[in-house]
């Protein structure tokens, strides 16, 4: 199925700045435990992933300082906006991001929100480690390269 025409396939929220401050080694997709204020919400697509990190804590992984707005129907069955998330992942992945995070020194980062096809809510996690100041600058070095070369190329066509 195409995820484009889907309508049920949806981007809600967006971590642009991982790709800067983290060079991304490997990525996954995960489930995500809410409550039905905070799927209302993300519905309407107000949330936030800028500032969040993922953690394994007692054999489970969990999505910290994610903001999702609170659903103003909801009344008082509403949600907390940062409480801790339960990410959804198998045994196998989960033991591979602990020793990412334990012996290599990684951080896990969630670069995106989204409903996929079925409806449901993913993350999809960066396994990352972070960069120096010069690996920023080197990032951006060719960036900048790569958009005045696609410059030059439509300027001789």
């Amino acid at each position: 199925m195409n995820k484009k025409s889907d309508p049920n396939s949806k981007l809600i929220a967006e971590n642009r700045q991982a790709r800067y401050h983290y060079a991304i080694q490997s990525d996954l997709e995960a489930g995500i435990v809410l409550t039905g204020s905070e799927v209302k919400s993300l519905r309407t697509g107000q949330s936030n992933i800028a500032e969040s990190y993922a953690s394994v804590e007692d054999g489970e992984l969990w999505l910290i300082n994610a903001y999702i707005a609170p659903y103003m129907q909801a009344g008082v069955f509403g949600h907390e906006e940062r409480r801790r998330r339960k990410l959804l992942v198998s045994k196998k992945e989960l033991s591979r991001l602990w020793q990412a995070i334990g012996r290599e020194g990684m951080t896990i980062v969630p670069l995106s929100m989204y409903f996929n096809d079925r409806g449901r809510v993913k993350i999809k996690l960066g396994v990352a480690k972070g960069k120096k100041l010069a690996d920023k600058r080197e990032t951006e070095a060719k960036r900048d390269w790569n958009r005045q070369k696609q410059r030059l190329l439509k300027q001789s066509h």
